[in-house]
């Protein structure tokens, strides 16, 4: 590398000088890691979970709502009340348990932030801890919030603790209680397939 010196006699280098300095600084920074994006559709409540349960036709999307609201109208399910209250309500008249399926109903009770508890549709069955839900009202602006993911919190894999992604906060929010969910005719968790842990 050639230098020179100003009248001020500062020690300049060339433009030769400067190019192999930067190639040398660039050749020695860290490469990030290569960026993958999935070109995967996200799935959709669409199709029939059996030939025993064919949905509603669902709101669209601009629709403001309450999530039992929201519920009833892409499950069918005849309940009505806050929606902590739905638990018991579909007590002796459609399935409950814990293990979640596609169109069954998450139903959350109520606590300092959900005064009514919450209900929210499952979209998509990960695994047994993780789901994707559908629901509205969750920020208290009445949308429609889709393909939430929610994960299983409780020590006895019961879903009776869960957690909801926070994208704004790009975390997992609070830990709610839950009660279980509800099955829709036709929409029962086939315990034959086993879901990976």
């Amino acid at each position: 590398m050639t230098r020179a010196r100003d009248p001020k006699g500062m020690v300049l280098m060339t433009f030769t000088g400067v190019m192999l300095l930067g190639s040398f600084l660039a050749a020695c920074e860290p490469k990030p890691a290569p960026v993958t994006v999935s070109t995967t559709p996200t799935p959709t409540i669409s199709a029939p979970v059996s030939a025993h349960f064919q949905p509603p036709a669902p709101p669209p999307d601009s629709a403001r709502m309450q999530c039992v609201t929201y519920a009833r109208a892409v499950t069918g399910l005849d309940l009505k009340g806050d929606a902590w209250s739905w638990w018991e309500a579909a007590g002796g008249r459609y399935g409950r348990g814990a293990e979640p399926s596609v169109y069954s109903v998450l139903v959350l009770s109520q606590g300092v932030r959900l005064s009514r508890g919450h209900v929210a549709v499952v979209r998509e069955v990960l695994d047994s801890r993780r789901i994707r839900v559908d629901h509205a009202n969750w920020n208290n602006d009445r949308r429609i919030v889709k393909d939430m993911m929610v994960v299983d919190v409780s020590a006895a894999n019961d879903w009776s603790e869960v957690k909801f992604w926070n994208e704004k906060a790009n975390s997992w929010g609070n830990v709610y209680l839950a009660y279980g969910f509800i099955y829709p005719p036709g929409t029962e968790p086939d315990r034959s397939a086993a879901l990976a842990p």
